[in-house]
């Protein structure tokens, strides 16, 4: 264990445990008052170390969006596992092979095909467990809570041999959100209609105990979760500046930053060259759309605290980005000399995070080394 972020080659992924861990808390807090139970989602850190934390903190089970995260935290001792992915039938016989193995492996159908597929896949010996997605906002994917489809859906799960769970959705147009009535509203609207989808499903005889919902912004904007059973989120473990502007977290509750070293100025443009680019920070320019566009991020100082100089990383090459303050400021070579360190907050945790193979974890005894992993 390292002592300093000094010690640390750079670019390095960094969190900020003592944030992390408020965050954690907060988000079990919540969900215990509710009464309902949280599974996050482990896609934004792909990491052990983190998910342990979060299942000390009260978690039940947690969501996954590969396969490979699955089989991952399956090997770290996870057996209570979501897959959130509406199930390719390529992908049936590795779930299969997952859940011989004694992973209680749930996987997501939102259509009358994929469920055919695990129909025609059924073990008598272990029935593979099934939600139905539902779509609540028109996002991306899932089936109507009305539409007819649903039960059609249902009733081939259930005779036809799988173990039908419940349903599932994702309120995703959160993410474009800025204003708490709205997010309220829509947190509002998914509880709703995945409740009515439920009750849609169990007049028709079928069986639906698990009504699952969540996004970072609903889960944290819910006024009330009647008829919800769980609830799944998974950014605010880290929290990111896409989160800020959507107005769920403040700067100070972001716990991932890239640390990164400057090698270089342009003085008369007044640019700070620094050894992170678009291969650390990645592509995400997220924030452009929103109401503070923060370019590839913003820097801060070693304590994780903005700066006076207001400097956002306005362009980035694959290993180089340019920091320029938007204060108007542009002598700031002597306030960052070559080989100064800063921490760049993300626009989006999870991207940020998966430039990355492990994590530099802060804490109050020195610098921890956590694994994390990519993949499908």
């Amino acid at each position: 264990m390292t002592t300093s972020l000094s010690d640390i080659e750079t670019p390095a992924a960094v969190v900020d445990v003592a944030r992390m861990q408020r965050n954690i808390a907060h988000m079990q807090d919540r969900m215990n008052d509710f009464g309902v139970s949280f599974r996050p989602h482990v896609k934004t850190t792909k990491c052990v170390a983190v998910a342990d934390r979060q299942r000390a903190a009260g978690a039940n089970g947690i969501t996954v969006s590969t396969l490979r995260e699955a089989e991952e935290f399956f090997a770290a001792g996870y057996d209570d596992i979501l897959y959130a992915v509406c199930i390719a039938p390529h992908r049936l016989r590795r779930a299969r092979a997952l859940r011989d193995q004694g992973c209680r492996l749930k996987i997501l159908v939102d259509s009358v095909e994929a469920a055919q597929a695990v129909v025609k896949a059924h073990s008598h010996r272990d029935p593979f467990e099934l939600l139905i997605e539902i779509d609540t906002d028109g996002h991306r994917s899932g089936v109507g809570p009305e539409d007819e489809r649903l039960i059609e859906i249902g009733r081939m799960l259930h005779t036809g041999g799988a173990t039908l769970c419940g349903v599932l959705t994702h309120a995703g147009n959160s993410y474009e959100l800025d204003d708490p009535e709205a997010l309220a509203r829509l947190a509002e609207r998914e509880r709703a209609l995945s409740v009515r989808a439920a009750e849609r499903l169990r007049a028709a005889g079928l069986p639906c105990p698990v009504v699952s919902v969540g996004s970072t912004p609903t889960a944290l904007s819910a006024r009330a979760l009647e008829g919800i059973t769980e609830v799944r989120c998974g950014v605010y473990v880290f929290f990111d500046l896409f989160m800020t502007n959507v107005g769920v977290c403040a700067i100070d509750d972001i716990a991932l930053s890239v640390l990164t070293t400057v090698v270089g100025h342009q003085s008369e443009k007044g640019w700070i060259i620094v050894d992170a680019g678009w291969m650390a920070m990645s592509r995400d320019r997220g924030t452009a759309r929103q109401s503070h566009d923060y370019g590839y991020g913003i820097a801060c100082d070693l304590e994780g605290q903005p700066l006076k100089e207001n400097l956002i990383m306005i362009a980035a090459n694959q290993e180089h980005g340019i920091l320029a303050a938007t204060n108007g400021r542009r002598s700031v070579e002597n306030r960052f000399p070559i080989g100064t360190r800063l921490r760049i907050l993300p626009n989006h945790a999870c991207a940020t995070g998966a430039q990355f193979s492990e994590y530099q974890a802060a804490t109050d005894h020195g610098i921890e080394t956590w694994r994390r992993f990519n993949g499908w």
